[in-house]
């Protein structure tokens, strides 16, 4: 897979507080990324800065080799909050959306193209309900499908299931690494649940705590797709994968702080890991 993305030594402060600096990694094309770390590790921030909502004090981001300037309907967002606008129905939110990446469309064009994306999530019986009509969940399925429907590039995920429960959220995890896959989306998600990132990426990128935090590990999803929810715990290495992850962030995620990074850190990119090939420890004599 080629590079499509790269997040090039970024940096963002507040006043004097350094929130995260010397943040390096890419993204391959067709390739979904998890970000985990602890609340005020920037990770929002990081997808804002991607999404082009803000800018970094130091570093750039290159995407499809342009460095970006500002937010692109090649990068489509779906927030933790279902962003719909309430006086609008369920196709009406995905037909301007749709309008906007397709202005010489015909109204009815894109009226048929928002129920076809209502459809791919199972929502074209709720089509012509308005948001207030609609459960959480059904809600965030809108979301989804007005991103899908313009056909952007790249994915953006701000935690988009941490509001639910837990039922609806599994369902919408399923349904989103069907999604992924069938349209091989290019994909960035910020989540703090472990199960999800081993679920929906390819590579999981571990953060240290903040402020000046910086990307910790690089781990390889070696898990084969399809993943779903009720195959997910029965993979060989599964729990390898999320006892090393749950690991960093109990203990080690602290503790990487305290470590200075090397003096060329900026010059190469975090190591990979594969903790689900790692032989298991030998047992003592």
């Amino acid at each position: 897979m080629t590079e499509y993305v790269s997040i090039e030594g970024v940096a963002r402060r507040y006043g004097p507080t350094t929130i995260f600096q010397d943040v390096w990694f890419g993204i391959a094309r067709g390739e979904f990324v998890c970000l985990v770390g602890h609340s005020g590790c920037g990770k929002t921030t990081i997808l804002n800065i991607l999404a082009g909502l803000e800018a970094p004090d130091d570093g750039a981001v290159i995407v499809d080799g342009q460095a970006i300037t500002g937010p692109s309907l090649d990068r489509a967002v779906v927030f933790q909050g279902h962003a719909l606008m309430p006086w609008m129905t369920a196709a009406g939110n995905v037909a301007f959306a749709i309008s906007c990446r397709h202005r010489d469309w015909s109204r009815a064009a894109c009226d048929a193209a928002a129920r076809e994306a209502l459809k791919r999530v199972g929502l074209d019986h709720a089509a012509d309900r308005k948001p207030a009509e609609l459960s959480g969940g059904m809600k965030q399925r809108v979301g989804i499908a007005r991103a899908l429907a313009i056909n952007p590039k790249m994915l953006l995920m701000d935690e988009p299931f941490s509001a639910l429960d837990a039922l609806t959220r599994g369902a919408l995890q399923d349904e989103v690494a069907r999604l992924v896959s069938e349209t091989e989306q290019t994909g960035f998600m910020i989540t703090h649940d472990v199960d999800e990132a081993i679920l929906l990426a390819d590579r999981i990128l571990l953060m240290s705590n903040g402020p000046e935090a910086r990307i910790a590990e690089v781990v390889l999803n070696t898990l084969p797709k399809p993943r779903t929810r009720a195959n997910l715990h029965h993979m060989p290495g599964y729990h390898a994968l999320r006892d090393h992850i749950l690991d960093f962030l109990i203990a080690r995620s602290r503790a990487f702080k305290a470590d200075a990074p090397p003096a060329d850190w900026s010059a190469r990119a975090v190591p990979e890991v594969s903790p689900a090939l790692s032989p298991p420890p030998l047992a003592a004599e």
